[in-house]
């Protein structure tokens, strides 16, 4: 049986755009409130003057390591509480290994798995003294097939495979949820560095989902009766072949 998420506080990075700008907008369809965490400021002034009162703008960049660091402190400033994490922003390299240079891999790798880890670090103790929280990653269906074309990005969507199923069991007796949403290709700027070739089959075939059909997938979870716990869900375009 559904619940309601009103009077429910989400926190969403990345949520300027892509998933996480439709996550807020389903979240906020459903009664919660959304801090939309971003680096980009202006567009966060302009989505949260366009979306009301129930959004919440928090400028923070998550690979400056003291900007991540007081990420949670600054919204529960805002706030009263987060009873909703969702670890949305990520970035994406594809292509040979030899062909990606160091600080590529680092940026990746701080952003797709340090800082999620990081921020679900810095949500527990809340959450736990609420006795209460949902916390979910967004994570790919590269987190459960090795993709050989992007071992970087699958490799960091497998450490958040992992992170989560850990999580899940460290925290269920504290009346906190972990979960995941794994998407196929999403019809987004993380796509930009997709090989020409395999962007170009996708469109073709039809083997893409907008931002929206991710959203509504995350909403089903999070409105659960708090005896379910979804950890997993695979989200694939119909046509998508992997």
């Amino acid at each position: 049986m559904a619940v309601t998420l009103n009077g429910k506080i989400a926190a969403v990075t990345g949520a300027a755009s892509g998933i996480g700008l439709a996550a807020t907008r389903a979240l906020q369809a459903e009664g919660a409130t959304v801090v939309m965490v971003d680096r980009d400021q202006k567009a966060l002034e302009t989505l949260t003057s366009q979306l009301g009162d129930k959004a919440v703008a928090q400028v923070t960049d998550l690979l400056d390591p003291e900007s991540c660091k007081a990420m949670v402190p600054d919204i529960l400033g805002k706030v009263d509480q987060i009873d909703i994490l969702f670890c949305n922003a990520g970035t994406y390299i594809g292509g040979d290994l030899d062909e990606t240079d160091p600080d590529t891999i680092d940026r990746m790798l701080n952003l797709n798995v340090n800082a999620v880890m990081k921020n679900v670090h810095a949500v527990i103790p809340q959450m736990k003294k609420q006795g209460s929280g949902d916390i979910w990653v967004t994570c790919s269906v590269a987190g459960h097939s090795a993709i050989p074309w992007e071992p970087v990005y699958s490799g960091s969507k497998w450490a958040m495979t992992c992170f989560v199923q850990t999580m899940r069991r460290q925290l269920r007796e504290h009346g906190i949820r972990v979960g995941q949403i794994s998407p196929g290709p999403v019809a987004s700027a993380l796509l930009a560095d997709w090989p020409e070739e395999n962007l170009r089959k996708a469109k073709e075939s039809g083997s893409i989902i907008e931002p929206e059909e991710v959203a509504d997938a995350l909403v089903f979870a999070l409105t659960r009766g708090r005896n379910v716990t979804i950890r997993d869900m695979i989200v694939l375009p119909t046509n998508f072949d992997i």
